[in-house]
Formats: C-alpha cells, sequence, structure tokens
C-alpha cells in the first residue's frame, strides 16, 4: 500500500479541532503533476489546515501554497505559478454518502463533501486537484510577453533557393505576361 502524503487519523481529530502543517515536497508534487503540463519548482510549498470532527464528518480549512512551472501561452517558455489558495471542504465517511452506482451529476450540496475511508483522513487528491485548478488557462511568462513572433525573429531566415537555370525562360515569360 502506497503511503499518503498528507494524512491525519481521525482519532487525534476532535470536535475543538487540531490544526496541521505539512509541507509539499517538490519531489511529491513532480510525481503527481506527470501527466500534466505543469512541473513543481523549489522552493518547497506548505499545507497549513485545521480539522474538526462533527459526529463522523470532518471538516477542513486551511490554506494551500506551492510553485509550479507551465508553458507560457504566447512563447512557450516557462511561466512561474505561485498558488496561494484557501481549501474549505467538508469530508464525510464513504458508507454515510449514498451515491448511485455509475456516474452521476453532483448537486450544488455534494460539490463540497469529500469521502473518507477507515480511520484515516487523506488529502492527497485535495491538494492535487486545487493546484490545478489553481493554474490560469492562458498563463503568461510576464504580461507582455511578445509571443512566438520574438522568438522566431531570433531564429536566422532561411536562404532563398537559387533558381533552377533551367526554369528562367519561364520566370521570363511570366515577366512579359504580368506588364
Amino acid at each position: 500500500m502506497t503511503a499518503h502524503e498528507f494524512e491525519v487519523p481521525v482519532s487525534e481529530i476532535d470536535a475543538g479541532g487540531k490544526a496541521f502543517r505539512f509541507p509539499i515536497r517538490t519531489a511529491w508534487l513532480l510525481g503527481v503533476l506527470e501527466e500534466s503540463e505543469a512541473t513543481a519548482v523549489p522552493p518547497d510549498g506548505y499545507l497549513d489546515v485545521r480539522l474538526s470532527k462533527s459526529g463522523n464528518d470532518v471538516v477542513v480549512h486551511g490554506k494551500i501554497e506551492a510553485h509550479v512551472e507551465v508553458p507560457c501561452a504566447r512563447c512557450l517558455e516557462p511561466a512561474r505559478v505561485d498558488v496561494a489558495q484557501t481549501v474549505s471542504v467538508l469530508m464525510v465517511p464513504t458508507a454515510a454518502l449514498k451515491l448511485p452506482h455509475g456516474e452521476h451529476d453532483l448537486s450544488p450540496d455534494e460539490a463540497d463533501v469529500l469521502t473518507y475511508s477507515g480511520d484515516l483522513v487523506v488529502l492527497d487528491d485535495l491538494v492535487r486537484d486545487e493546484i490545478l485548478l489553481e493554474i490560469p488557462m492562458i498563463p503568461l511568462c510576464s504580461e507582455d510577453c511578445p509571443g512566438m513572433s520574438a522568438v522566431l525573429s531570433k531564429v536566422a531566415p532561411e536562404p532563398v533557393p537559387a533558381i533552377d537555370p533551367r526554369l528562367a525562360p519561364l520566370l521570363e515569360l511570366k515577366k512579359k505576361t504580368k506588364e
């Protein structure tokens, strides 16, 4: 079984709540972002959360800070994105959330509800999802990024190939017909 990065035993949580601070290691972030265009960059981020219990439900409030790079939408150079996101979610035991089998649309009441199973609250998926959701759809390395035209202008233009001498009479004919 794979160990989770952000897990809290339910037995450590009470109605008064308890604060937890976890480092979001760059190595962990690289692993969970490997199927996306984003990549983690130093320094390590952190997850600062307060968990409190209400019956069997666990209320999670906190903040995520992390640092990632994605390709700039204009020039494809790396664009740094500093994620600073607050999180607020209700976690309920898997057995308590009665979901129909197969796919179903979440109601507005279910949107901020996650599940936990057993006696561990695992926050790994929450952290990954929040970081991915904070990456802009059109990331820019800078607001005044000139785009690909600047990158392409640095490349030397290809030399114009010399005209095959056998085609010179056709070129002359073309010039005469334009006149």
